[in-house]
């Protein structure tokens, strides 16, 4: 989904862009030289639900309101679960836009103004404004039907299994926790939309008619913000973290241990060990979640699918130098490791920018290729210098480095092209360098997402006709786990 709120990491890159058209303020139609599908009398309740879509993008405005995108995106995930119903048959115009739009945003909101900062939205792992969210949450899937407990990672379930369900669950959702200064659909939409869709199975009577156990999961922690060490909630489910993550402190010395502890959680490796699904139990998992960049929006288009998920690894650069007087030590006796860190920041932006005047590939020995290299996103997004005056020459100068892909060849090898560029740079300018890996569950491999949302979005009948792409997404998200574990 398009927005232009806050985000943790941007970068949708290109892989099928349709032209840009724009639409009249008239009846919706089909686009020129796109053929109506054949529905038959069967859909004509969703053909007219389509035709409501498609008027909702023809007035004359150049985006879309942000209700009438969290409208598409419910529906959306809304279709997605119409294939384990057991021939469901909507009333009205197959819409329901009281809940899947006016509930949705109004409930967006509370969710945005539950924070530990003031003026700006804050939710960290398992902190006062996590724990009174949580009570939110669990309300709001109750209300919806849904059985609910907290697990011993702190990820809240919402599940509702029919008489004649199945073993293997479909799983919705996404993160409850936020980075610093977030906006307030980074995570809440994904579980928020999974709720609403399933309250109008509720107030329709057909939640019953499920054929598969349907469970929304509103993770714990995605961002990393407090522990620098992300997707704690997820990969708990998906059994991918390791018992020494409880023994990881935040800023404050505290450690995963103790606060899982002082929110009465057990916080031992048994503990942890509940909370994993077995991949027999999960048969799929679904995640709507707000785009953090800027593709869909350059479009005017509501609603993009995934084609896959970049992998990434984060590096921490340390330069020492000798620390000295601004004005008393000549620049040609400097060692200045703030001019080495610019420099190795700069050659960090020209090997991502224009991989291939660094990289070699060739198709015949099955290398790089043009198509390999499409995506590749590299960031500073944090840099210290020590001790930080005016007035003083640097002694220190440390900087994070994000370095994502689809290929994880191509990431794997930036990684270490940019790791023997440093030492070259450094060397250079007489300053000494190293570079770190930081902590291991930060280095994530891509993914490619199950095939189900990719059906919905190309054979809905009510999207049919919305403009809409198909992009590798280089932002993370509890998606990653689910799919490093199948």
């Amino acid at each position: 989904m398009s927005g232009g709120h806050r985000c943790k990491a941007s970068g949708m890159t290109h892989v099928e862009w349709p032209a840009i058209k724009q639409r009249p303020c008239a009846p919706a139609t089909p686009p020129v030289g796109r053929e109506e599908p054949e529905l038959g009398h069967t859909h004509t309740r969703a053909q007219s639900g389509r035709q409501a879509a498609m008027a909702l993008l023809s007035c004359p405005r150049r985006h879309p309101s942000i209700s009438h995108l969290i409208f598409f995106s419910v529906y959306l995930l809304f279709a997605t679960i119409l294939p384990i119903l057991d021939g469901l048959a909507l009333g009205g115009d197959g819409l329901y836009r009281e809940i899947l739009r006016d509930e949705t945003v109004l409930r967006l909101k509370e969710l945005g103004k539950i924070s530990d900062g003031e003026g700006y939205l804050e939710r960290t792992f398992l902190s006062p404004a996590s724990i009174r969210a949580t009570d939110v949450i669990i309300s709001w899937m109750k209300d919806a039907g849904l059985t609910t407990w907290v697990d011993q990672m702190g990820n809240i379930h919402g599940r509702f299994e029919s008489a004649n369900s199945t073993k293997d669950a479909l799983l919705i959702g996404s993160h409850m926790d936020t980075v610093i200064d977030a906006g307030m659909y980074d995570g809440s939409l994904g579980i928020i939309c999974a709720i609403s869709a399933l309250k109008v199975l509720k107030v329709t009577g057909k939640l019953q008619r499920l054929t598969r156990p349907v469970e929304v999961i509103a993770f714990s922690d995605e961002e990393g913000v407090r522990f620098q060490t992300t997707f704690l909630g997820s990969a708990a489910v998906a059994g991918t973290l390791p018992e020494s993550i409880l023994q990881v402190s935040d800023k404050s010395g505290t450690t995963v241990q103790d606060v899982l502890k002082l929110n009465s959680f057990e916080a031992t490796s048994a503990s942890l060990g509940q909370v994993k699904y077995s991949p027999e139990s999960v048969g799929s998992y679904v995640e709507v979640h707000i785009e953090q960049g800027p593709v869909l929006e350059a479009l005017h288009y509501p609603l993009g699918v995934v084609k896959g998920i970049a992998g990434q690894t984060r590096l921490k650069v340390i330069v020492d130098g000798s620390q000295g007087h601004a004005g008393t030590v000549p620049m040609k006796l400097r060692r200045d490791p703030m001019v080495a860190a610019a420099e190795l920041v700069l050659t960090l932006e020209r090997l991502c920018k224009e991989p291939n005047k660094f990289l070699t590939y060739d198709e015949e020995c099955g290398c790089f290729t043009e198509e390999s290299l499409a995506g590749l996103v590299c960031t500073v997004g944090e840099l210290l210098t020590w001790p930080s005056a005016s007035n003083v020459i640097p002694g220190q100068v440390n900087f994070t480095v994000d370095i994502r892909a689809m290929d994880d060849k191509v990431r794997e090898t930036i990684v270490t092209s940019f790791s023997r560029l440093v030492l070259q740079k450094c060397d250079d300018r007489l300053v000494d360098c190293a570079v770190e890996h930081k902590v291991c569950l930060n280095d994530r491999r891509s993914t490619s997402p199950w095939s189900l949302i990719r059906e919905v979005f190309v054979r809905s009948p009510v999207l049919i006709g919305l403009g809409r792409s198909m992009f590798a997404a280089c932002g993370g998200g509890d998606t990653m786990r689910r799919g490093a574990d199948r």
